[in-house]
């Protein structure tokens, strides 16, 4: 067995070390949102800044009645395969990296061979850093023009918040001609918007 973990954050643009093959992928039956806090990396502790997180698209139903893509279930990322030689190190590495609400989940990876959709990592074989719902870093749905202004003006160790949105961003459209996010995308231009001077609402 290998260790394949699924990044869909920070991790599509700044990926593991030790990572012997990669290939674009998706999961179903999530969504992913700007709805974890940040007090490490793209925020602090007195403003934390957002970053993404995956929720299960059931659970986000249920709570999320501000979101206005409701109906996006699909989420493109990366699935690095980790040199078997180098794990317990890359595993320490993202559990730290990791830390501020994250835990490991297990999950399908799909992807399109010859134009179909197929699973082509087994929940068995790939990991994934998951924000839960019940962790302390967990705001939820947010009105995207507050979201927007959220992101804009927050700043941690790592560099702006709004850094993080616009990596993110371009890393998704590069990843395949069917990679989308109207949620990203949406922010993305929101943020682009405030930094010309105008108001998150104008677009």
């Amino acid at each position: 067995m290998t260790f394949t973990v699924f990044g869909y954050g920070s991790l599509i643009f700044k990926p593991p070390p030790h990572v012997i093959k990669q290939v674009p992928g998706f999961l179903k039956g999530y969504v992913r949102r700007f709805a974890q806090e940040s007090h490490d990396h793209r925020g602090t502790e007195e403003h934390p800044g957002r970053v993404v997180t995956l929720i299960h698209k059931e659970e986000w139903d249920a709570f999320s009645g501000a979101d206005a893509f409701p109906q996006e279930d699909t989420v493109w990322g990366i699935a690095y395969t980790i040199d078997p030689a180098y794990e317990a190190e890359v595993r320490d590495y993202l559990d730290y990296r990791e830390k501020d609400g994250y835990t490991m989940e297990t999950l399908d990876i799909h992807g399109l061979v010859d134009g179909q959709e197929q699973v082509i990592i087994p929940n068995a074989y790939a990991s994934c850093y998951v924000g839960r719902n019940d962790n302390p870093s967990f705001v939820g749905s947010e009105p995207l023009n507050e979201l927007a202004e959220r992101i804009y003006t927050s700043v941690g160790p790592s560099g702006p918040n709004k850094e993080y949105l616009y990596r993110l961003a371009d890393a998704v459209r590069e990843l395949s001609p069917s990679s989308h996010d109207s949620h990203l995308f949406a922010l993305e231009e929101k943020v682009k918007a405030l930094e010309r001077g105008e108001s998150a609402s104008s677009v």
